[in-house]
């Protein structure tokens, strides 16, 4: 645990308002769409996008506490995990990562993992039932009380950072976007990013989100969401949940083929979890015709692919607890499909907005 309070969030420079950009793209002008790429994996490196958002209000709220050890959540691939550590590395904050998946814990780290135990956060992993059960005070308890923790020394950010001050702070995100477009497309994993957004919006405006996970549970998350962060409805939203290729990992050759047609014509590197995602299915919803003539069409780049990680310049072995079990293998790689599932044109999507 570190001895003097964290910098503040300035010390990290981050570039806001994120950038918003014109793309001249004939899949949507040709039925009369303007569409325009909102930049926010540009405002930090390290902390890009939603990430940044979400995590930044968690961040300032742990400092005020004199919580200076953050404890967070994640799968093997989480960009989540990624920028909580970096977090923690740069303002000075201990970190823990509960990890989904007790399999790992005798393989070596993946990649993901290694950048997480660079960044000096300690890795903890936990079965799948358990990990299911994280939000329950005793499972949470036998977490810390196994790390070592006190629970009054550790500030807890939920998974993927969404909680009530996560979707408050990307409620900034709506708020840069007020005037500029008619509808706002997000990429959805835990839902905090669209709950925030849609907040934000001004009059007239509608947030779509776009599920990178099967299962059809963010509806009620993102309404959970609102009623803590805003007490009650806020915005116009709704979800098309048909473009999860599979589920969250799943990158099939067609989703891949796009994103690389994508990235050529227009310069911009397209992160393939998510991204790529809610870009592919929005050329699939401009030929349904479901937006109008004259839309104005913004699309949140969240995130951007990732490098090639670097050499630890920590050995993962002194970032991981004592326990002789806790040694880590790497995960399988995010699957990918040989075949491409069949997109013939859907039906136009339900509407499950929350206004």
């Amino acid at each position: 645990m570190t001895s003097t309070p964290p910098p503040g969030l300035a010390a990290l420079r981050p570039r806001l308002p994120s950038p918003l950009r014109a793309a001249e793209d004939e899949r949507f002008t040709r039925h009369g769409i303007r569409l325009f790429l909102k930049r926010d994996d540009l405002i930090h490196p390290e902390l890009p996008g939603n990430k940044w958002r979400k995590l930044a209000p968690n961040l300032r709220a742990a400092a005020a506490a004199g919580n200076h050890t953050l404890l967070t959540f994640g799968g093997a691939y989480s960009n989540h995990l990624r920028a909580t550590a970096a977090a923690g590395r740069l303002l000075g904050f201990a970190t823990v990562g509960v990890v989904r998946g007790q399999e790992l814990a005798d393989r070596p780290l993946n990649p993901s993992l290694a950048r997480c135990a660079a960044d000096g956060m300690r890795l903890r992993f936990v079965d799948r039932a358990t990990y299911r059960r994280k939000a329950d005070p005793a499972v949470l308890a036998a977490v810390l009380s196994d790390a070592g923790l006190e629970r009054d020394s550790v500030y807890v950010v939920p998974e993927g950072g969404s909680n009530a001050l996560g979707a408050q702070g990307c409620a900034d995100l709506g708020r840069e976007l007020r005037g500029a477009a008619d509808v706002i497309a997000v990429a959805c994993g835990t839902g905090g990013t669209l709950a925030g957004l849609a907040a934000g919006l001004g009059p007239g405006q509608r947030a779509l989100g776009f599920p990178v996970l099967k299962g059809g549970f963010h509806g009620p998350e993102i309404r959970a969401l609102q009623r803590a962060a805003f007490a009650g409805p806020a915005g116009e939203w709704s979800l098309d949940d048909r473009f999860h290729f599979g589920g969250f990992g799943r990158v099939p050759e067609t989703l891949d083929a796009f994103a690389e047609e994508f990235e050529e014509r227009h310069g911009l590197p397209v992160e393939r979890l998510y991204v790529a995602k809610m870009l592919y299915g929005l050329t699939v919803l401009a030929d349904e015709g479901v937006f109008p003539p004259g839309t104005r069409l913004a699309a949140v780049v969240t995130g951007s692919p990732d490098p090639a990680p670097p050499e630890p310049s920590t050995p993962p072995e002194q970032a991981r607890e004592q326990d002789p079990e806790q040694t880590r293998a790497p995960a399988a790689e995010p699957a990918r499909e040989q075949a491409p599932p069949q997109h013939t044109p859907p039906e136009p999507p339900q509407s499950s907005a929350s206004r």
